[in-house]
C-alpha cells in the first residue's frame, strides 16, 4: 500500500514508524498545489495538515482510498468531494489537550508576570550592579482571587479552567455554541466576561460563531490591567484591533499562539506595536509537544488501521 504524506515537515522530527508497518511511506516536507497534484497519482492513503485537499487534487489520485488528516480541523479538505468519490476522511481529537493547555498557562504566567523582562535585568547585569537585593520596577499581581473567563468550553476550555481552579482563580465561561452545556462554572454573556475577567482565555474553533468574536468594541469592555490570550484559532480576535487596544493601553497585554495568517506576515501590526513588552507571542507551537506529536502519529496509524 503507498501511503503519501504531502506535509510531512509540519510534525517535526517525530517517529512516523507506527504508520510505516502499513506499507509504503512517502513523506514530503512540504508540497506546492502543483506538486501535490504530481505526488498523489499511485496514492492510496493520503495523509495531510494544512495541504488543500479540492477536487481536482482527488482526481489526480485514482488509486485514493482514505484521507488522514494529521489534526483535529478538516476545513482545509472539501468534504463534499470526498464523499461523492467515496473516500473517507479521519482526523485525531484531543491529542494535543495538555500541550494546549501548558501553553496557555506558560503565557499566562509570564504575561503578567513580567518573565520576558526579568530575565533581561539579571543577564544584562543591571541586576548585578543594583545597590538593592530585589528589583520592584515591575509589580506583578497575584492570580489567586482573579477570574477567569474562558470561551470555549470544550476539552481543552475545561481542562484551563480546572487548572485555573487549582491557582485560585473563579472561573467563568462563554459558550460559542449557544449552550451552556459545562454546569461546574458559570456561564454567562460575551460582553459580561469582557468586563469582568482578569484573564481571557481562548479555546475556540474558527466557525461562522466565532469568526471575529472578539473585536474592538470587546476589547475596549475589557479592564486596563486585564489580559487575553487566544489558543484557538487565528481569526477569532481581530489582530489590528487588538494591536491599537495594545497601543492606546486600554488593556493590560495579550498572548497569541495562532493568527489570520501563518506564518505571520512580517508587516503584521501586532509586531510593530509601540508596547511589544505587553504582548506574548509564539509560532503555533501549543499544539505540538513531543508527547502530543507522538499521540497524533500513533491515531493517525489507528485511522489506517481501521480500513475503508
Amino acid at each position: 500500500m503507498k501511503i503519501v504524506f504531502l506535509d510531512a515537515a509540519t510534525v517535526g522530527d517525530v517517529s512516523l514508524e507506527p504508520i510505516e508497518k502499513f506499507g509504503e511511506l512517502v513523506c514530503w516536507p512540504t508540497s506546492t498545489p502543483d506538486e501535490a497534484l504530481q505526488r498523489v497519482s499511485d496514492c492510496e492513503v493520503l495523509i495531510i495538515n494544512k495541504i488543500k485537499v479540492t477536487g481536482a487534487l482527488l482526481d489526480a489520485a485514482p488509486k485514493l482510498k482514505l484521507v488522514c488528516e494529521a489534526a483535529t480541523g478538516v476545513n482545509n479538505i472539501d468534504l463534499k468531494a470526498c464523499e461523492a468519490k467515496g473516500i473517507p476522511v479521519r482526523n485525531v481529537a484531543g491529542y494535543s489537550t495538555d500541550s494546549v493547555v501548558q501553553v496557555t498557562f506558560m503565557h499566562i504566567l509570564s504575561l503578567l508576570g513580567n518573565a520576558p523582562y526579568f530575565d533581561r535585568v539579571v543577564k544584562s547585569g543591571e541586576y548585578s550592579r543594583s545597590r538593592i537585593f530585589t528589583d520592584l520596577s515591575r509589580p506583578f499581581p497575584e492570580i489567586t482571587g482573579k477570574t477567569l473567563g474562558v470561551i470555549g468550553m470544550g476539552n481543552i476550555g475545561t481542562k484551563v479552567a480546572k487548572i485555573g481552579t487549582a491557582f485560585g482563580m473563579k472561573v467563568v465561561y462563554y459558550s460559542t455554541s449557544g449552550t451552556g452545556h459545562c454546569t461546574d462554572y458559570p456561564s454567562i454573556a460575551l460582553e459580561t466576561l469582557m468586563r469582568e475577567s482578569d484573564v481571557i482565555s481562548i479555546h475556540a474553533p474558527y466557525n461562522a460563531r466565532t469568526a471575529g468574536l472578539v473585536g474592538e468594541k470587546e476589547l475596549r469592555q475589557m479592564k486596563p490591567s486585564a489580559i487575553i490570550v487566544n489558543m484557538g484559532r487565528g481569526g477569532i480576535i481581530d489582530e489590528a484591533a487588538l494591536a491599537r487596544v495594545i497601543d492606546e493601553g486600554i488593556i493590560g497585554g495579550a498572548a497569541l499562539d495562532v493568527f489570520v495568517t501563518e506564518p505571520l506576515p512580517a508587516d503584521s501590526p501586532l509586531l510593530h506595536t509601540r508596547h511589544p513588552e505587553k504582548l506574548s507571542l509564539t509560532p503555533h507551537t501549543a499544539w505540538a509537544s513531543i508527547e502530543a506529536r507522538e499521540r497524533l502519529v500513533a491515531a493517525i496509524a489507528a485511522n489506517i488501521a481501521l480500513g475503508w
